[in-house]
């Protein structure tokens, strides 16, 4: 795949204390084969969903160690001029933007709600070699209890355009860049406990939702919410024995009308 347009997701990794045991449950729960690890770049370790790259495990650096937990990389085509946004715009660099070999460039940032994202610069490594393919990415969406941080944050940093569901039960929106939607951000209720931070959750695709959680079972992960069908799939929120927060969605299997949208400011 090309080198995604800016603001659009393009890479997802996490860190495991235990990497091993991470990828036998997501090789069993989302079909993922490993490639060698590469010592010069941490321990990285790339997976793979019918031999394309799709997401990444990796141990934890130093110091480092703590709640497993994904991160969505979000495109940009000057990574240094993505960072001086951020911080104009109430954002805090995490890591400042570090060029990987010939690989491209990353950093890691905190929005002024407290949700946290990368950022990558592609080099020969591009981001997503698949998506929304059984076991590949498909989806994220921003969970956050602030909201309106989000919404003025992320829009001044990357060159979204927002719309709003017209649902009074959720307050949810979606950040399109161009004519492709690639990011939905949802406020948080009281559904969630107190300790859990936002966070982004990314969306796996698997062709059976309901199969696909009982593997996560069985390998003690822990179903969260779901399985559930929506216009958009049949999805189930989970986590993994070491805490990293995820979902599952087949999108082939869909139900009810989609909801509507009108523009934000």
């Amino acid at each position: 795949m090309a080198v995604e347009p800016e603001g659009t997701p393009c890479w997802a990794d996490a860190m495991f204390s235990d990497v091993e045991a991470a990828k036998t449950f997501y090789g069993d729960v989302l079909g993922w084969t490993f490639g060698e690890s590469s010592s010069e770049y941490g321990n990285y370790t790339q997976a793979y969903a019918d031999g394309k790259a799709v997401a990444a495990v990796v141990p934890p650096m130093p110091g480092q160690e703590g709640q497993s937990a994904w991160c969505l990389y979000l495109a940009s085509p000057d990574a240094a001029a993505t960072a001086t946004k951020i911080r104009d715009n109430g954002g805090e660099l995490l890591m400042e933007p570090m060029q990987v070999g010939d690989f491209g460039t990353m950093l890691l940032a905190r929005d002024p709600g407290g949700v946290v994202f990368g950022v990558w610069q592609g080099g020969t490594h591009e981001g997503f070699e698949a998506k929304a393919v059984p076991g590949a990415y498909c989806w994220a969406e921003i969970f956050t209890r602030e909201p309106e941080k989000s919404d003025t944050f992320f829009p001044a940093v990357f060159p979204y355009k927002a719309k709003q569901f017209q649902d009074e039960s959720m307050d949810f929106r979606m950040f399109d860049v161009g004519e492709n939607t690639v990011l939905g951000r949802m406020r948080m209720t009281d559904d969630f406990p107190p300790e859990v931070p936002p966070y982004i959750n990314v969306y796996f695709t698997v062709p059976d939702c309901d199969a696909a959680v009982a593997r996560a079972a069985e390998h003690g992960g822990v179903l969260r919410f779901g399985p559930m069908d929506t216009p958009f799939g049949r999805f189930a929120a989970l986590s993994d024995p070491q805490g990293a927060s995820f979902s599952v969605i087949d999108i082939t299997r869909t139900e009810g009308e989609m909801p509507k949208v009108s523009d934000a400011g």
